[in-house]
């Protein structure tokens, strides 16, 4: 009976033994580090931009971000692990499940989800009562079913009608729903499918007809900016006062006022928020101020999320900001080297469609923060505070990690037949 149990014990123990953990994690050991080095930032980042809202919220403890930040990253690890361990062919086959999914999950939430900031975003959770973005779902699950539909279509892939239009749909369809309470989503969504439609063949004629049409209501929206500048500011307060539609279109007309023109607006406003990142790099000059010196996070909105990249340039500097900036661009080359050594066309297609979507998600988020580009509401991947949008970045990381390990597969194997021959 106690042999019996000391064996039940052995291997329990050898199940969580670290070694024996680690020698099961396979896929580019780079892109682990990267990971590693990603959360580690953004557990000091967010335990300072958060520092002075939880002595506020909740009288005097403030750690409780950090201990939150710290389960988010432990779930959103065990996601990766166990998402790299599954061949990614899998995700072939559940792609177009996963997407005609989050088509009427969008439509849902669209119409009946949690509402904020005049915008219906979030789908509330049953049991663990957490909201979730349905966007972060539909991104997923449209970069899934696009690589499906690149690699099965390459033989037509210039046709218009048997190539481009099968693949096209989807990505229209997917950001006209996400456009109406994220645009700004949408537009990068748009941007990282036309550029690996761009990579997998299709057309350069089709995808330059497709960049017009969208660029449309874009000028649209630059020249509302520019009329209502210069209109009467009582006007304006009129137009605010519609229904959740057209205030969303006042919100993305207001914001693109303040990046062209610098207007000020109230305190949640993008003038206000891109004002006070500037303070933050300003004084963050360029080595910063310190690990948990920041001031600006008192004042700036968001500073634990969408603005978290100025209370690192803040606290580490320039060189900190260069730093994380070189992280994601090393990622992303990673990702370039998995797309070129694997011999499928799907797990290419997926891993440089997730990477790209990752990628000009962390580009989008700094630029906002040093007023190269209006204000978005995207956070930065790994480092912003966490909730449903990191654990979905984290399966997209264990997904391209998923090819990765099966291309070293295949090369191995490759290896040992070369080497018997």
């Amino acid at each position: 009976m106690e042999a019996t149990r000391d064996i039940r014990f052995n291997d329990l123990k050898n199940t969580f033994n670290t070694q024996h953990l680690f020698s099961k994690t396979k896929g580019d050991k780079v892109i682990w580090a990267l990971v590693v080095l990603l959360t580690l930032v953004s557990l000091l980042a967010v335990y300072s931009a958060t520092g002075s809202l939880a002595y506020k919220n909740y009288k005097g403890n403030t750690e409780v971000y950090l201990f939150k930040q710290v389960a988010f990253i432990l779930a959103g690890i065990m996601v990766i692990y166990f998402a790299h361990l599954v061949n990614y062919t899998f995700y072939s086959k559940a792609a177009r499940f996963v997407f005609l999914l989050s088509v009427p999950l969008l439509i849902y939430t669209l119409f009946f989800g949690v509402k904020m900031n005049e915008g219906s975003r979030w789908i509330r959770l049953p049991i663990i009562n957490m909201t979730m973005q349905t966007s972060d779902l539909a991104k997923l699950a449209l970069f899934m079913y696009l690589a499906r539909l690149l690699s099965k279509k390459q033989d037509v892939i210039k046709d218009f009608k048997k190539g481009f239009l099968p693949v096209i749909w989807p990505v229209a369809l997917v950001c006209m729903l996400i456009a109406p309470a994220n645009l700004s989503t949408a537009m990068l969504l748009g941007a990282s499918c036309l550029l690996l439609l761009f990579i997998g063949r299709v057309s350069t004629k089709h995808i330059l007809m497709t960049i017009g049409l969208a660029l449309i209501p874009v000028l649209i929206l630059v020249s509302a900016a520019v009329i209502r500048h210069k209109a009467d500011g009582e006007t304006v307060v009129a137009k605010r006062t519609s229904g959740t539609l057209t205030a969303r279109v006042d919100t993305w007309i207001g914001r693109v006022e303040s990046f062209i023109y610098g207007t000020k607006e109230d305190i949640n406003g993008g003038a206000y928020q891109s004002g006070q990142a500037k303070i933050a790099i300003a004084k963050g000059g360029v080595f910063g101020v310190g690990p948990g010196n920041s001031t600006t996070r008192d004042f700036l909105p968001q500073a634990y999320n969408d603005f978290i990249y100025a209370i690192i340039i803040e606290e580490y500097g320039l060189a900190g900001g260069a730093f994380i900036m070189f992280i994601y661009l090393v990622f992303l080359y990673r990702c370039i080297r998995i797309f070129k050594r694997c011999p499928f066309a799907f797990g290419a297609f997926l891993a440089l469609g997730l990477s790209f979507t990752l990628a000009i998600q962390a580009v989008a988020n700094m630029a906002v923060t040093v007023n190269l580009f209006p204000v978005t509401g995207v956070t930065l991947p790994l480092v912003s505070m966490g909730g449903t949008s990191f654990i979905f970045t984290c399966l997209a990381i264990g997904i391209i990690l998923s090819v990765a390990r099966n291309v070293e597969q295949t090369e191995g194997k490759a290896l040992e037949k070369a080497a018997v021959a």
